[in-house]
């Protein structure tokens, strides 16, 4: 259910953006989002749909783009896809162990589409 306090958060940027730039309505809102957070697509857009009722955002679409899980490596800095099934992942370059997720879990507006 962290999903509707956050689609909150993604209208208020939204309509924060759009009063900014006179923008009279909003067709789209584009997001980045990270492919090991837990955040489902469809319950983003039901909650904004219901969140953005009577504002200039109402009947806009969420367009979420997955950004790729990606690990780099300790000691050669080696940057490598991680495997979120298992998560024992080691570098395909140098064997370590010792990584850190540098991409992933991200959460971010990217654009918005208005007119």
């Amino acid at each position: 259910m962290h999903e509707l306090s956050i689609t909150q958060s993604i209208l208020e940027i939204a309509l924060d953006y759009a009063q900014r730039n006179r923008a009279q309505k909003i067709l789209e809102v584009h997001l980045h989002i990270g492919e090991i957070s837990d955040f489902e697509d469809e319950w983003l857009q039901r909650y904004f749909d219901f969140l953005s009722k009577d504002t200039i955002a109402a009947g806009a679409k969420v367009r979420i783009e997955r950004i790729p899980a990606k690990g780099q490596c300790a000691k050669c800095l080696t940057v490598f896809p991680i495997d979120k099934t298992t998560w024992h992942n080691k570098c395909p370059a140098c064997g370590e162990e010792n990584w850190e997720l540098i991409s992933g879990r991200e959460f971010r507006v990217e654009a918005l589409e208005v007119i």
